[in-house]
Formats: structure tokens, sequence, C-alpha cells
């Protein structure tokens, strides 16, 4: 399946120019800054647009919470925390609490900020909120960005968006006379208004764009008696590439996400010498673009080999862990669909429990390509091998998931290693192929 798509990258010597007080204020792209554009445009140029700081960005009408209450923010530039209302002041009465929602994914909030009619977004960036480094910022909005055709896209898109570090963000506060960490406080009250900051954003930048096309990749196997409605199997075949300098420069994606795309070939696999055969169609798909903010799933959502609405379910297989066997199996997202009680019928045959992320906060649910399904009424299922390990149980099966967050999750780091462990690899695709077995039947 052809994913037409848009390559843009954005000139590394761009300079976004603050005007403080009067002085102008110069952000390095990387370092201070990165920025990019989704229009598809080779320039893009923004002169004295005011800064409105909004908050956390986020108009939930069904939450009574609205950052753009009482603000034109047209032609403007909107600067706003990532994650939710709630997750720094550790409020459980707001929103979810620590669990994120999608209201505090940085994709949503630019969303919204075009919808606003915004001539640009910044997201402050903090790793706690985040839940990753700067370095991941950085490295991930560095070189060539990927986007479906505006042509296509019925969302208004913003001209330029990106981030700035926690460090411009607070230096940049104090400047005009606010408090970061009030700031902070401010924006998780109720009735938070926004503050029109004295301060204006220009940015002058080039980019060079061009039309390509990567594919999904789509295997049917149909079903004997009921073939018209599906089950789906998915990963994302894509990394994000490699960068210029010195030392290896390479991203594998060996964990994120070869092992997911080596899964779905061994439940392919067992589906294909499995008697009897299913009575359902099994599809096993592996999509482009995920990295890029999951665009080959949302093509494929717009143009599903199996209508949607007899597509009974989609399982997702992306960075499975490979630390060995564990007591636990994590549900990313918990609670999501009953697509879990499916699940649980397996994992209980393996003397397994399922358990939710250990870093709700960290809305893993919204960052791979399950959601585009689930945004569309698919019950999803995402789920993987847990913390708990056989040898060296939580605190070992922690320290292992961290090292891997820390060190080589969107680094060139993430490489095969001879020394993995695949046994509760096995035993987590068992589960799953169970759950597809259970609903093609």
């Amino acid at each position: 399946q052809t994913v037409p798509m848009v390559e843009t990258t954005a000139d590394a010597s761009t300079v976004l120019t603050l005007q403080v007080d009067g002085e102008p204020r110069e952000l390095q792209f990387g370092s201070d800054m990165v920025i990019n554009t989704r229009t598809g445009e080779a320039q893009v140029e923004i002169d004295d647009s005011q800064l409105v700081f909004v908050g956390y960005g986020v108009n939930a009408p069904e939450l009574g919470w609205n950052d753009y209450a009482g603000v034109d923010v047209e032609g403007k530039t909107v600067v706003m925390f990532v994650n939710d209302p709630g997750f720094h002041t550790e409020d459980a009465e707001l929103f979810e609490g620590q669990r994120m929602t999608y209201y505090g994914r940085w994709t949503y909030k630019y969303e919204e900020a075009a919808r606003q009619g915004a001539a640009a977004a910044i997201v402050i960036h903090d790793t706690e909120g985040a839940s990753y480094g700067w370095d991941v910022v950085k490295n991930s909005w560095s070189g060539p960005q990927f986007d479906l055709p505006a042509a296509g896209d019925p969302n208004p898109r913003l001209p330029a968006q990106g981030w700035i570090t926690g460090d411009v963000a607070r230096s940049l506060m104090s400047d005009l006379g606010h408090d970061l960490d009030e700031l902070y406080t401010a924006a998780n009250q109720r009735g938070f208004e926004a503050i029109a900051l004295d301060a204006t954003l220009s940015l002058d930048l080039a980019s060079t764009t061009s039309l390509k096309t990567s594919p999904n990749l789509v295997a049917i196997l149909p079903g004997t008696t009921q073939a018209d409605e599906a089950i789906v199997y998915m990963g994302h075949w894509d990394h994000i590439g490699d960068h210029e300098g010195e030392g290896d420069t390479i991203y594998n994606g060996a964990i994120d996400n070869a092992t997911g795309i080596a899964g779905i070939l061994e439940i392919a696999e067992a589906f294909v010498n499995q008697e009897p055969a299913p009575e359902r169609s099994v599809v096993f798909l592996a999509v482009t673009l995920e990295e890029s903010g999951l665009l080959g799933s949302q093509y494929y959502v717009a143009n599903p080999s199996v209508p949607l609405e007899q597509t009974v379910a989609v399982i997702n297989l992306d960075a499975l862990p490979v630390i060995g066997p564990a007591r636990d199996m994590t549900v990313v997202g918990f609670g999501s669909s009953q697509l879990e009680d499916i699940l649980k019928q397996q994992t209980d045959t393996q003397d397994r429990v399922l358990k939710a992320e250990a870093t709700p906060e960290s809305g893993f649910y919204f960052r791979s390509d399950h959601f585009n399904f689930a945004k569309a009424g698919v019950p999803a299922l995402y789920a993987k091998g847990g913390d708990d390990l056989i040898e060296g149980g939580v605190d070992a099966g922690q320290r292992a998931q961290s090292d891997y967050r820390n060190n080589r999750y969107h680094q060139p780091g993430d490489e095969f290693d001879p020394n993995w462990n695949f046994e509760g690899v096995i035993q987590d695709l068992e589960a799953l192929y169970g759950v597809g077995r259970e609903l093609a039947a």
C-alpha cells in the first residue's frame, strides 16, 4: 500500500528570534529549540507574532477546561507545557492525574493550536512531562520530517511548530517578569486564564521539501467462513534513519521496532499452520512512518484493506522487551478495551498477571499505531512483557527498562545484542497469538 508523503527538512542554521523588552534574543536550532513546518512550504516567514502563554494548551469541554477561553490567538504564537493539567502538581483530581490523556500529547497541542488559528506553537520541554530528555526531541526533530500531504488532510495545520528547552523557557519567563514554577502552579488551576506575554517571535524558516512515497506492507490470510471480517496484527517497520557526524550514526531500531516486525512474522507463521484454519481473515500489517507521527497507520485507517466496521480488533506489537520471562504482562493504556479480558485468559494459562504500564504519565498508548485504529472505533490492544522478571523481580525489570529508555531509545545504541533473552518475548507472542486465535474463531 503506497503511502504518499511530504519530506520536509528544516535548515539547521535556522534561528528563532524573540523580541523581549525591545532586545532581540536568538535561539539556536538544536541547542535551544527545534522548529519545523507541516505545510509542505519551502519558506515560512513569521514577523513579530505576539507570544501568549496558554498553560497546557488544552480545550476539553467535557472536562470543563479551556486554556483558550477569552483569548484570541489568531496569528499569534502560543507557548505551553507538555503533558496534562494535574501532572506537574500531582493532582489526582485533574484529568487523570499522573496518567496522561491524549490532551497531554504534543500532537494534540499542535492540532488544537491550529484549530485556534495560531501562527506558531511552542511546547516547553521538561524531561518528566515528556518522559524523555532533550536529546530525544533534538534527534527526532532534526533532519527530514514527514507528513501526509496537506491537501488530503481536512484539519488545519500550523505554519510552524516546535519545542524550546526548559532552561530557555525559565530564562525567558524570568525576563518577562514571570516565575516558571509559579506558571506551572497557575496553569494547574481551574479557571486559568491565558497570559499575553510582552514578547514577539520572528522566524524565517527555510526547508527543503519533496514529494515521496513509502509503503505499508499488507498480507491477508483469508478466513474460511467469515473472510469479510478480520483481525489485524500490526507494527511499524520504520525508524529515524541516520545523522551526520562521527562514530555510530545509524539508528538501527532493533528493539523499536524490529522486534515487533519479527513477532508479526512468527504469529503469521502460526496462523498459516493452524488447524483448523481461522474462520475470520487475519491481516498482517507493517506500517511506515510511525516515528513521523503515526502516518502509515493513519493512512491505512483512511484506506483499509478490510473495512473498519468489519475489523474486529487490532493487536499492536511495538518495542518488545528482550529482558527475559516475567510474572506479569504490561497492557499499555490498561482498561481501554475488552480485548484485555481475552488476553487475561491467555496469561492465566501462563501463570502471569496483567498490569498497567509503570509510567502511565508517558502516554505510550497515544504514541503507537494502534491509536489511529482506536480513534476510529476499532478495539485495540497494545501489550508486551512485564517488569516483574523471574530472575531479579521488579527491581531488575525496571532497571532494564530504564536502561533502554535512557541509553538506547531513539539512539544509535538501539541495535541487536547477542545477549538478548527471548524467553519472555516468546511468552508474549504466544499470548497475543492466542487472543487473535480466539477472535478468528
